[in-house]
């Protein structure tokens, strides 16, 4: 009787491996790794929307947040649940993933949260959060941080700053530098900057020293509700503190100017880097090309575009996109056809809206062919879109 349930137990266990795989890998015989699994159920669910069958890919792969690719499977999986409203089949999917032996740990306890967050099912991550405390899962910091992060995905503000004030005394948890910093974060993103200046003191009387990472993100914070005279206060308290004011600090100010339709602000900055010493980096370029683009000053753009290149910097996909799609607006379509064709070596295609405003712009200035041979190159290297772009093909001058 013992030996007839063993096998019935291994014929079972078969039979589930068997039908996992074949949901991963129906065209192969062969067994993936764990590394193919994560794969190939990350390419399985970019395009499902079944939320029975999001699980079951889930399943199938065994991920674990131990893995970026895992991580990035756990957060699209939980994106197109919550996009579909399928929020039981989240909430049964965290649970039934934490009752699993290899995730009966506080890392996978404070992913679990975070992504409830990504839901918005703050709720759902605090009674979580409670019930891993009394498991022993959640003790430290870490998974106090990620609450924070979870109420900040879900913008709910309110319940962040609580959490702050009353969960460290509740559950005997310590902050440390990443609960204030997140903190921090939670209240320049709720429009309440002025609220830190409280915080730093409560740092400086726990004898927790703010970094760069602190005063950047109560930097942007300031820019995002104009309060130019605290920027200032902020660069001296860093000061103060013998931070210095580096790349990332300047990369956040030009952003913030550029955000602001103040992108000649920014421009000045760059020059009081370069005039230092300092060496800009593709962001700070990315953002002042944004920043230009959007207020429709392409003739800086195009000179930022080039200086960047010139210093050996590569722009990234959403730089090259940007261009593009403004430059065409602006009706330059020889030089977004120029800086279109690198994109696309790089195997980087601007949306489809983009393109047929390209395509459509080349036209009018009669670059027919050029037109044309954009659309056999789109064609040839990315056969998505191919009726769309047939259609498009039809509409150009014979």
């Amino acid at each position: 009787m013992a030996l007839f349930s063993r096998i019935r137990t291994s014929a079972t266990a078969a039979s589930f491996q068997l039908r996992h795989f074949s949901i991963l890998s129906p065209d192969s015989n062969t067994p993936l790794t764990s590394h193919q699994k994560s794969r190939a159920a990350l390419s399985l669910l970019k395009s499902e929307k079944n939320p029975e069958r999001i699980l079951e890919i889930c399943r199938a792969a065994s991920l674990t947040p131990s893995f970026h690719i895992d991580r990035v499977a756990f957060s699209v999986a939980i994106s197109k649940l919550s996009e579909g409203n399928h929020f039981l089949s989240v909430d049964t999917f965290l649970r039934e993933l934490s009752s699993r032996p290899d995730l009966r740990n506080e890392r996978f306890a404070s992913h679990s949260l975070i992504l409830y967050g990504q839901a918005k099912m703050l709720n759902n991550a605090l009674k979580a959060f409670d019930d891993f405390y009394n498991e022993g899962l959640c003790r430290s910091a870490k998974s106090l941080n990620a609450l924070l992060v979870s109420a900040i995905l879900a913008k709910d503000y309110k319940e962040a700053k609580r959490i702050f004030v009353e969960f460290p005394k509740r559950y005997g948890i310590e902050p440390d530098l990443e609960t204030y910093n997140t903190a921090i974060k939670a209240l320049c993103e709720s429009g309440s900057s002025t609220s830190v200046y409280s915080i730093l003191v409560d740092m400086k009387s726990k004898a927790i020293t703010p970094t760069a990472t602190t005063f950047g993100t109560l930097l942007a914070g300031f820019y995002a509700e104009e309060k130019y005279e605290d920027v200032g206060k902020v660069l001296s308290l860093m000061k103060e503190h013998g931070i210095p004011i580096g790349l990332s600090i300047y990369n956040i100010r030009i952003k913030s100017l550029c955000m602001l339709k103040k992108s000649n602000e920014a421009k000045a900055l760059l020059d009081g880097m370069l005039s230092k010493g300092m060496k800009p980096n593709s962001v700070t370029y990315n953002n002042l090309i944004f920043g230009f683009c959007k207020e429709g000053n392409l003739e800086e753009a195009k000179s930022l575009f080039n200086s960047m290149v010139n210093r050996g910097l590569k722009p990234d996909s959403q730089c090259y996109f940007t261009l593009v799609h403004f430059l065409c607006q602006g009706g330059d379509f020889e030089i977004a056809l120029r800086i279109c064709k690198e994109s696309m070596e790089k195997k980087w295609v601007p949306n489809l809206s983009t393109m047929k405003s390209l395509v459509k712009g080349l036209a009018s200035i009669s670059k027919v062919e050029e037109a044309k041979e954009l659309i056999r190159n789109v064609k040839e290297k990315f056969s998505k879109n191919a009726d769309a772009w047939d259609e498009i093909e039809k509409d150009l001058p014979q």
